[in-house]
């Protein structure tokens, strides 16, 4: 093993329990290393297990496969050479600044005299200094995401790990945070030698990082990898940023559609995964890229600016629309097909009627709860029948979120209609003899 790696993964797994008692896999064959002096972040849609691999790295949990080394040495348990700051700030609020950032020295049995001169140190060099003895409560979130930073820098670490540390801020608020920690880095006043960021959002990703990675989620593998080589502080108006923003977006909308191949039990198509999203999300980009300034295609990183909303929000709409032909993602660009054009151009019944339609030939599970319902003489079945072909293939809880998107899907595209107190699909009124 090389000299400079901090941490590496090799063939790691991870399972969980879910509500119903039966097993999730969230990670599996996950291979990765953080050598010194890199900056690398983990990027990856909801199930991808960026969270949870950190917490792994950390020695918050074990992995139930494969191995966990830092300098070499097995992790087993939480290491004093790493750190991580939180999403949520996880201040204690009855502590003050100084006692919050002492915790873990005080934890490691550092000297109190000690202790107030390191925490005094970092609180100056996090922005802070007079702070002290103020409360959680009396600080904005951006101070109190900086008190979380400190606490984690007051131990002097090797490895920082930042999990979505910057998500709960306003948006100057966490640009601001960032390109501070970001100076520190670049400045060499932190004895910090690597660092670790799961984030949801591209551009602070490729504002940061030297390499970039991409999970793919149920279960969370990684998928793609990308290195950057320009120097820091980047433009985030530049040409290379924005050709990198964009190459990131395409790698993060690439979809794998299942379709039925030959001699694949046709319950393998019926448990497509179908995108998180609904249709209010769908047709609503669908119409920002169809109006000015977009006129059919958008950028993403653009589009996701003009709509405010996250990318972990606008990918499944991505997805549903190009399930259905009305869209199609193209180079870090999302295009409308002619039938999308159409479709926002039309009106509301005109569009239930394609919505329809696209929902039969391109989603197998609504066609076939269709032609379920044909076949049946009383034109009703329980939802229960259903679940259970969806649970032959997916978990009960995916299986039950799945059904529920295409239940709503269906709905409004009058391919069936659904009753929520009997839990029942029937034909449609108006088709029924």
């Amino acid at each position: 093993m090389e000299q400079n790696v901090l941490i590496e993964l090799h063939d790691v797994a991870k399972t969980f329990q879910t509500a119903d008692g039966t097993s999730r896999m969230v990670l599996e064959d996950v291979d990765f290393e953080l050598a010194e002096g890199e900056i690398v972040a983990l990027l990856g849609r909801s199930g991808s297990g960026k969270s949870t691999l950190l917490r792994i790295l950390a020695g918050l949990i074990p992995a139930d496969k494969g191995s966990v080394r830092y300098r070499g040495q097995e992790i087993y348990e939480p290491v004093t050479n790493v750190a991580m700051v939180f999403q949520s700030f996880a201040l204690f609020p009855w502590l003050t600044v100084q006692q919050n950032v002492e915790l873990g020295l005080e934890a490691q049995g550092v000297p109190p005299e000690e202790r107030e001169k390191r925490a005094n140190e970092v609180l100056e060099l996090i922005g802070l200094a007079g702070f002290g003895g103020a409360l959680p409560r009396e600080l904005s979130g951006g101070m109190r995401q900086r008190v979380g930073i400190a606490r984690a820098l007051v131990t002097g670490p090797d490895v920082l790990l930042m999990d979505e540390a910057f998500s709960a801020l306003d948006v100057l608020t966490g640009e601001t945070l960032r390109d501070d920690i970001l100076e520190l880095w670049e400045e060499d006043r932190i004895p910090t030698k690597g660092i670790l960021i799961v984030s949801h959002n591209i551009e602070e990703a490729v504002m940061m990082a030297d390499r970039i990675i991409i999970l793919s989620s149920d279960p969370g593998r990684i998928r793609n990898e990308v290195k950057i080589t320009l120097p820091r502080p980047r433009d985030i108006e530049s040409p290379e940023v924005r050709k990198l923003i964009d190459e990131i977006y395409g790698l993060m909308t690439m979809r794998a559609i299942q379709h039925a191949a030959a001699g694949v039990p046709a319950a393998a198509a019926f448990s497509y995964r179908l995108p998180d999203t609904d249709i209010v999300q769908m047709e609503g980009v669908l119409d920002w890229v169809a109006d000015a300034p977009f006129h059919g295609r958008a950028d993403l990183p653009k589009l996701s600016e003009e709509t405010e909303l996250p990318d972990e929000k606008l990918f499944p709409a991505f997805d549903a629309l190009g399930l259905l032909g009305l869209a199609q993602v193209e180079k870090g660009d999302l295009l409308l097909t002619p039938l999308g054009f159409r479709y926002a151009q039309a009106e509301q019944s005109e569009r239930q009627e394609i919505f329809g339609k696209q929902l039969l030939a391109n989603v197998p599970l609504a066609a076939h709860i269709r032609r379920t319902l044909e076949a049946e003489m009383t034109g009703a079945i329980s939802e229960t029948a259903f679940l259970n072909l969806l649970e032959e293939n997916l978990k009960a809880d995916e299986a039950e979120r799945v059904l529920k998107v295409a239940i709503e899907w269906g709905r409004y595209g009058e391919v069936y209609e659904y009753d929520y107190h009997t839990g029942r699909l029937t034909l449609p009124a108006n088709e029924e003899e």
